[in-house]
């Protein structure tokens, strides 16, 4: 509620619709009135006055069209365009352009808002409820806006890489619900860092449960789009990742997740003792050299070795692309130990995508996906240490074949 004085000096009490609905009718006001002043300055005369000799333009007023409702990010409102006659062009208004159903600053919201969870049925309730009853919005709204974006997307998996100068990449197959399909679709993305610390989202494709051929598929159009090799490529422990990176890209390094990594160690072991499992895995995660790291394994091999080989076989799987990240800067090394580059940005699409339940297929729901990473691409914060970046990029260009990296110096 709000409280004022009236004529009498005597309290009164406004509620806030009355409020809401006072600056309304004001806006209204004020751009009709904004509008008819346009066509003042248009036609050099003021409404009744008559032209004066041959210096006033031609043409005429002639009414006003029906009014027409435009929806502003303080609610809907109605205005009605000045109708003209008698003129050599067309007077076409700058507050009120022909066509204008709502302003930019509610054409940026509706992509963005549908983008972070709005789901269709609740989208044109939602805004209506912001923008009052008579907005002009539609389900259609969103529909030109997938087909929008799927344009948008067609021109983005086509456009040139050779000008970016990869340095590290991270790539992961996220699993996300389709809606009516049995199984969850499986999106091949792919990520990279610049010798500038800058995160760049590089490919977002269907894949078929992350095979060899639908990774080498991703990575060979990346490649034939002018992709550098990276000095390091970060994924989790799918086989078909590995199998496609030694194919297309043979001379970057390998770095398997620790995350996933010991989330699988984990899952061989029972609850009662997983506490005490994980402080080991934790220890080698975070140690501080190779050796420190390689002594907090023994640890954990001597510990759980004997009544559980299963755990301890699943830790010594693949353990030298677990270790690679210690040939790197060390302030790099919290980057490129885990894929989480990749899953983070996933929490803003399973959003979207728990939201809208049911795209039939992972197809038409891959450019809704895509745009929201790119969205999130605009927020992703620079590596830490990206002044060193550029070391390990220049070691990387001078070799060939397969690399042997060094630490790059201070």
């Amino acid at each position: 509620m709000v409280k004022g004085n009236n004529e009498k000096g005597m309290k009164s009490i406004v509620g806030w619709e009355v409020l809401e609905e006072f600056v309304r009718s004001h806006v209204q006001k004020l751009i009709q009135n904004v509008i008819d002043e346009e066509v003042d300055q248009f036609l050099g005369r003021m409404r009744y006055e008559r032209k004066k000799g041959k210096r006033g333009r031609k043409g005429y007023r002639n009414g006003h069209s029906p009014p027409r409702k435009l929806s502003l990010m303080s609610g809907t409102i109605e205005v009605r365009r000045p109708k003209l006659r008698g003129l050599e062009g067309r007077f076409e208004s700058v507050i009120l352009p022909r066509f204008t159903r709502r302003t930019p600053a509610i054409e940026k919201a509706l992509p963005e808002l549908y983008l972070h969870g709005l789901s269709m049925g609740d989208f044109e309730l939602a805004l209506r409820g912001l923008l009052g009853n008579g907005a002009p919005l539609s389900a259609s709204s969103i529909d030109r806006l997938r087909r929008k974006w799927q344009a948008e997307y067609g021109a983005w998996r086509l456009r040139q890489l050779g000008e970016l100068k990869l340095v590290y990449m991270w790539a992961d197959g996220i699993y996300v619900k389709a809606g009516l399909e049995k199984e969850k679709a499986c999106l091949l993305v792919v990520i990279g860092a610049d010798v500038e610390g800058k995160k760049h989202v590089l490919a977002v494709e269907t894949g078929y449960r992350e095979s060899t051929e639908s990774w080498s598929e991703v990575l060979r159009d990346l490649k034939a789009r002018g992709l550098r090799p990276p000095a390091l490529t970060v994924a989790d422990g799918n086989m078909g990742i590995w199998a496609a990176l030694r194919r297309v890209y043979p001379e970057s390094l390998e770095q398997r997740c620790w995350n996933h990594k010991m989330r699988n160690v984990l899952d061989c072991l029972p609850k009662k003792i997983r506490k005490g499992a994980k402080s080991l895995l934790l220890e080698m995660f975070l140690a501080s050299s190779e050796k420190a790291c390689e002594s907090a394994r023994k640890d954990f091999i001597s510990r759980f070795g004997k009544d559980y080989p299963r755990a301890v076989d699943r830790l010594n799987r693949d353990w030298q692309r677990m270790v690679t990240y210690f040939k790197f800067p060390t302030e790099h090394w919290r980057h490129i130990r885990t894929t989480n580059i990749v899953e983070s940005p996933f929490a803003a699409v399973r959003l979207r995508t728990n939201a809208a339940k049911r795209y039939k297929q992972a197809s038409s729901a891959t450019a809704v996906i895509w745009k929201i990473l790119m969205l999130q691409e605009r927020r992703f914060r620079k590596l830490t240490g990206f002044t060193k970046l550029k070391n390990v990029y220049c070691h990387t260009m001078k070799k060939s074949g397969q690399l042997k990296m060094v630490r790059a110096a201070a």
